[in-house]
């Protein structure tokens, strides 16, 4: 896992396609705003999880 450290404003890129922009810092939440283009799917984690469990179930039927 790679750990960066980012001031609000600041961005980190993944790519040349994606952008991640640190836009709030409060107490012990982060928003971050993400560029991407229409064709990348982007999730929280437990919406992620909660898909790939409901494909699974679905997959096994």
């Amino acid at each position: 896992m790679l750990t960066l450290t980012r001031k609000v404003g600041e961005s980190i890129r993944i790519g040349d396609n994606i952008e991640i922009i640190v836009k709030e810092i409060r107490r012990n939440q982060v928003r971050i705003g993400i560029v991407a283009p229409r064709e990348v799917s982007i999730y929280r984690e437990e919406l992620y999880e909660e898909i790939q469990t409901q494909s699974e179930d679905t997959d096994e039927d």
